[in-house]
């Protein structure tokens, strides 16, 4: 297992194709997709062509979204970290959009802070981010209660595809 990080619990390491099914499980679960502004994904191929993507990330901008991985059981449990965004959003571009998700059987038990907190701490300095943004559904507040907690802060809400949305935003100290 190629770890980048590792916390308490857990390890954080890129994803493989091998993630395949465990992500298609993740994301084909409406409650899992209830605040992403979007519908599951019904066909394992579409978690197949996300994979392909965040690999790309790796490749292209050496940054990407990481599986978190349960140290006990080496399950994946889901994931957290980075994608560099060139298209502008909400006045921004090229920047560093923080975003997680997790198996519903894992939600409530603080892995999202506890992985997210590891992985804003590596972003800020060993990859020397100066700067990350996130964004959730205004009706999502437990991403936006986990986004404060690690010192994010809000810097306003928009209008995307119909949907109004939070814009987080937290510096390099």
């Amino acid at each position: 297992m190629n770890i980048i990080l590792e916390t308490d619990r857990l390890y954080l390491r890129e994803i493989l194709p091998s993630d395949d099914e465990k992500m298609f499980e993740m994301d084909s679960d409406a409650e899992v997709y209830k605040f992403l502004g979007s519908k599951p994904i019904r066909d394992i191929d579409q978690s197949r062509k996300m994979i392909e993507n965040i690999i790309r990330q790796y490749k292209e901008n050496g940054i990407g979204r990481w599986a978190i991985i349960d140290k006990e059981s080496h399950n994946f449990m889901g994931w957290t970290g980075f994608k560099l965004e060139k298209e502008e959003l909400n006045g921004n571009s090229n920047y560093y959009d923080l975003r997680f998700r997790l198996l519903r059987k894992y939600w409530g038990k603080g892995y999202i802070t506890e992985a997210t907190k590891a992985a804003i701490e590596y972003a800020f300095e060993k990859l020397d981010i100066k700067e990350i943004c996130s964004m959730t559904l205004v009706s999502n507040e437990k991403s936006q209660r986990v986004l404060d907690k690690l010192g994010l802060k809000l810097d306003g809400k928009f209008m995307y595809q119909g949907d109004e949305i939070t814009w987080y935003k937290r510096s390099k100290n």
